[in-house]
């Protein structure tokens, strides 16, 4: 499939041949909501923690009397029913890793990317270079480009001096390829990648999934079969 390509002023400048398996895969929303979802998760520290009547100081005389004050009975100002007591079933720190197959993440990825493609929210330009390391020359680029006011830039590379500039432009994220992921992706409401973002997100996440071990195992089988040949007699 082929997408547009545009130049830093916003001027029509071709096309592109783009992969398939990359930029033009089928929606999927159920992988998309499983990495979502295990993003999310593996961001929580999971140390939230409370006490128990049994870790809060205090509490170790009887507050009254057991009969004769009409009032109910009470063991210890550190039950859970009295200010300052203990609480009942309250969390404790604990591991919120929610794990996903390689193969699963890079679906997903692909999945997303070829949405952005189908919604419109994929630009694609040839380069990204600053006339002078400023960031009113980087927010006159993304004018010029009319992206709006969430943007994620992908610019593999451009100069250190463009990611300096970007990041201080509010809602503006920029990140390398490498480093994509679903929910970046879905987080902003329009991606720019240069043509070299787009040819490295094609060699990373094209073509068909070979799992390292098996790899190996597929170079190192022949070499294992060729037996030394010995002369008898």
């Amino acid at each position: 499939m082929k997408l547009a390509l545009s130049n830093t002023k916003g001027d029509a400048v071709g096309e592109i041949e783009v992969r398939d398996d990359v930029f033009g895969q089928p929606m999927r929303e159920a992988v998309i909501h499983q990495v979502m979802v295990g993003q999310l998760a593996n961001r929580r520290q999971g140390t939230a923690k409370t006490k128990t009547r049994a870790q809060v100081s205090g509490g170790g005389a009887k507050p009254r009397p057991q009969k004769g004050t009409g009032r109910a009975r009470q063991g210890s100002i550190r039950s859970p029913q009295w200010k300052g007591g203990g609480i009942v079933f309250g969390p404790v720190p604990r591991s919120y890793r929610h794990r996903t197959t390689k193969r699963m993440r890079r679906l997903s990825l692909v999945t997303t990317l070829s949405g952005a493609v189908r919604d419109g929210r994929l630009l694609v330009v040839d380069e990204i270079a600053l006339e002078q390391p400023r960031t009113s020359e980087m927010a006159r680029i993304l004018k010029a480009l009319n992206v709006g006011a969430s943007v994620l830039l992908v610019a593999d590379g451009a100069a250190p001096d463009v990611m300096r500039c970007a990041r201080n432009i509010p809602r503006v994220r920029m990140m390398p390829s490498r480093t994509l992921n679903t929910l970046d992706l879905l987080s902003y409401r329009t991606i720019v990648m240069t043509v070299d973002a787009v040819r490295n997100a094609e060699t990373l996440w094209g073509g068909r999934l070979v799992r390292k071990a098996a790899a190996e195992s597929a170079t190192t089988e022949p070499e294992a079969s060729e037996a030394p040949q010995t002369e008898e007699g």
